[in-house]
């Protein structure tokens, strides 16, 4: 089975033409984005910088070679896989394993791409399959910085992306997948390569990808609100198949054999920097959306922990 794609909207091009066309503007708003997440966060003074995996993070790295700025080689660039690795590479830029970074040292900041992103800034990630990696980098990052474009900027999780992403140990995927389904997944599945006949993709740990399709997932603010309505009360633990999003990944990651679930939720790197804690947090601190009329919308955390977009 084919890993399935997101949902495109209905009013897109369907000629060849006009899909090269469609293709090239979603392009466009990829770089847009980059750039102006790369001018808003990226250090050129830094000591370590996050680059995650993705087509979009190509055009960060593209930001950051234009900068031209001599110190930038004096930098060691953190990649999430494989991929990201060659692109460090190909930069001309100064790789470093995750595991060689310092004991208590947090990467200066993260730059990602996102598959869906909801209002308060939670993400899915792992349609590239670096889910795992791509969470260690984010939650030793001070600052997580999310790049996509519009078609990610969503209210909430699974709107048009179709399932969550989770890493499974290869020995324990039927037993992952009965769990998957105990909790209201209709049919999780493991993810096939592009060529059937060569079985499941495997991860950088050999590993391989479940993708586990839900109802669109709450936010606290759901259950809060339908509390003051006094309408149904929604506890968002699963029934009638409404899942949290932070209740459903910690579900999630508890069934044994799951190493990674490629739901980011939880604190931000400022939130565990205020707690005083070296660490980062799984969420990013804002999300650059390249839009299709050619600007970028932001959706950031303010000082009062609020997330607003602006455009």
């Amino acid at each position: 089975m084919d890993f399935p794609k997101p949902v495109s909207d209905a009013s897109l091009p369907t000629t060849s033409t006009s899909a090269a066309t469609q293709l090239s503007a979603i392009e466009s708003a990829k770089r847009a984005a980059a750039q102006l997440a790369v001018k808003e966060h990226f250090n050129p003074e830094a000591l370590y910088i996050g680059i995650g995996s993705g087509s979009t993070i190509v055009y960060v790295v593209e930001a950051i070679q234009e900068l031209k700025d001599p110190r930038i080689q004096n930098i060691l660039f953190v990649p999430t896989g494989y991929q990201s690795r060659q692109v460090i590479l190909k930069a001309g830029l100064k790789d470093l394993k995750f595991d060689s970074l310092p004991a208590d040292i947090l990467i200066d900041v993260a730059f990602d791409g996102a598959d869906e992103i909801d209002e308060d800034l939670n993400c899915i990630k792992g349609g590239g399959a670096c889910l795992y990696q791509e969470k260690l980098v984010a939650t030793q990052a001070a600052k997580f910085i999310c790049v996509a474009d519009h078609r990610k900027l969503q209210p909430r999780l699974l709107t048009k992306w179709p399932t969550v992403p989770i890493e499974v140990e290869p020995l324990a995927v039927t037993t992952v997948i009965s769990a998957l389904k105990r909790l209201g997944s209709p049919a999780p599945f493991v993810r096939e390569g592009h060529i059937q006949k060569a079985g499941p993709i495997k991860t950088d740990q050999d590993n391989f990808i479940v993708d586990a399709p839900f109802p669109i997932l709450l936010l606290f603010a759901d259950i809060e609100q339908a509390a003051k309505q006094g309408g149904k009360e929604l506890k968002g633990q699963g029934e009638d198949g409404q899942w949290e999003v932070q209740a459903l990944a910690k579900e999630i990651k508890a069934i044994e054999g799951v190493l990674s679930v490629g739901l980011f939720v939880g604190e931000n790197g400022l939130q565990a920097k205020a707690r005083g804690k070296i660490a980062g947090g799984q969420k990013p601190i804002a999300a650059y959306f390249g839009m299709a009329d050619g600007s970028v919308a932001v959706r950031a955390t303010q000082d009062d922990g609020t997330v607003v977009l602006r455009k």
